[in-house]
C-alpha cells in the first residue's frame, strides 16, 4: 500500500485521508511498541528536547534556540533541540532508572527526503548489563512483534520470519569490495585508497579516509543487505566507534552494529563506552573535526563537549547496551508507506 502525491496542503480532509491508514497503523505500533517494552521491565521515560549540547556526532546540524530569562531566573544562554536522547538517558542510568526507553521527538537541521524529516521520532532503549549479542536478540524480537511477517519497501521485500543476519564490517568489506581488509586500512587515507582502487573505487581528490569508507560502504555493501532477511551490519572500524567500547578481543573493532530491514537502514547500537577518558579523548576530537568542519561558526555550528555527562560518566555508568531506532521509518515499513511523509500527522516536506 503506497500514498499517493497529493495537490493540497498537509490539513486538506483530503490529504489526510490519504494518509490515514498509515497513521492508523502508527498508531498501533506506538502502542505494540510500549506493550514490548512494558512486559520486559522497561520503564518509558522523557527527557529535555532543548538542551545545552545537541549530540557529538560531528557531521550532523542542529536548531539552535537561546534561552532569555524574564523572570529573574538563570542567565541567557544558547540551548539547542537535541539530535538524540542519548545523552540524557545515559545519565539516568547512571542514576539508576534503567532498563529505559524514550520514544523522543527529535530534530536534524538540513535533513528531508522521502526517507528524512527535519523533526522525527526515535524509539532509544538502554539495558544495563545487556552484551551486544543480546541487544540484537531484543532488537530482533521487537521488530518481529511489532511488524507483518513480510515487510517492503521502493521494491525491497524482507521476509521477517528468517533469523536476522549478522555481518561483520570486515566480512562485508571482504565480501562486496574484492576482499579488501577494512580493518588493516584503519585511519589510514593512503592504505585505504591504494586498496579501493585495487578493486575499481580509486579515491576523489581530497577524498580521506572516513569519506571513501563511507562511500564504498554506501554503494558496494549497503545495497546488498536488509533485502531478502534483516541484517545486523556489525564491528566497526574505531575510527567509527562513536559511543561504543571496543571489542577486547580486536581493538581495530568497535562493539556497534546497524540493523537494516526492507533496504532501509533502521537502527544503530552501541555496547555502551563507560570510560570517561576515553570518551573525553573521543569527544575533544569530534568538536576539533567539528570546527574543522565549520570554521568561523563558533557558536552557530560548533558547541563544546557535553562536560555534565562526562561527570556523569566518571561517577559511573553500568555496562550495557543501546540503541536508536528510527521510529518513522520502522512505521513506514509496518504500513508499506512509500514517503516518511506517509506517516507524519502534519508534514512539513
Amino acid at each position: 500500500m503506497a500514498s499517493l502525491p497529493s495537490p493540497n496542503p498537509p490539513w486538506h480532509p483530503d490529504s489526510l485521508a490519504n494518509r490515514l491508514p498509515f497513521l492508523r497503523r502508527r498508531g498501533a505500533l506506538t502502542a505494540a511498541t510500549r506493550a514490548f517494552f512494558g512486559a520486559r521491565g522497561f520503564t518509558e521515560v522523557e527527557t529535555p528536547a532543548l538542551v545545552p549540547v545537541p549530540g557529538m556526532e560531528v557531521h550532523l546540524q542542529a536548531f539552535r534556540s537561546e534561552y532569555i530569562p524574564h523572570l529573574g531566573v538563570g542567565e541567557r544562554r544558547t540551548l539547542w533541540l537535541r539530535t538524540s536522547p542519548e545523552l540524557a538517558l545515559k545519565r539516568l542510568l547512571v542514576a539508576g532508572a534503567g532498563p529505559v526507553f524514550e520514544l523522543a521527538r527529535v530534530w536534524r537541521n538540513g535533513e528531508a527526503s522521502p526517507r528524512h524529516a527535519p523533526e522525527f521520532t526515535m524509539l532509544e532503549w538502554y539495558a544495563p548489563g545487556l552484551p551486544l549479542a543480546g541487544l540484537m536478540d531484543q532488537a530482533e524480537a521487537f521488530v518481529r512483534a511489532v511488524c507483518p511477517p513480510q515487510v517492503s519497501h521502493a521494491g525491497v521485500t524482507t521476509d521477517l520470519t528468517r533469523p536476522f543476519e549478522r555481518l561483520s564490517m570486515a566480512e562485508a568489506f571482504d565480501r562486496w569490495c574484492g576482499g579488501l581488509d577494512i580493518l588493516a586500512t584503519e585511519g589510514d587515507a593512503g592504505a585505504l585508497g591504494a586498496a579501493a582502487a585495487a578493486v575499481g573505487t580509486p579515491p576523489r581528490p581530497g577524498e580521506g579516509w572516513e569519506d571513501l569508507f563511507f562511500r564504498l560502504l554506501l554503494e558496494r555493501i549497503e545495497p546488498r543487505i536488509g533485502r531478502d532477511r534483516a541484517t545486523f551490519l556489525t564491528h566497526w572500524p574505531t575510527p567509527q566507534a562513536a559511543l561504543a567500547r571496543r571489542d577486547p578481543a580486536d581493538p581495530r573493532a568497535a562493539l556497534r552494529f546497524e540493523l537494516f530491514a526492507g533496504g532501509l537502514e533502521l537502527a544503530n547500537a552501541f555496547d555502551e563506552l563507560t570510560d570517561p577518558v576515553e570518551q573525553r579523548a573521543r569527544f575533544v576530537a569530534d568538536v576539533a573535526a567539528r570546527r574543522a568542519l565549520h570554521p568561523g561558526q563558533e557558536g552557530d555550528e560548533v558547541w563544546d563537549v557535553d562536560e555534565d555527562f562526562l561527570a556523569a560518566l566518571d561517577h559511573g555508568m553500568p555496562a550495557g547496551s543501546g540503541i536508536a531506532l528510527g521510529f518513522d521509518r520502522l512505521a513506514m515499513l509496518a504500513s508499506g508507506a512509500r514517503s516518511i511523509s506517509d506517516v507524519l500527522w502534519l508534514p512539513r516536506f
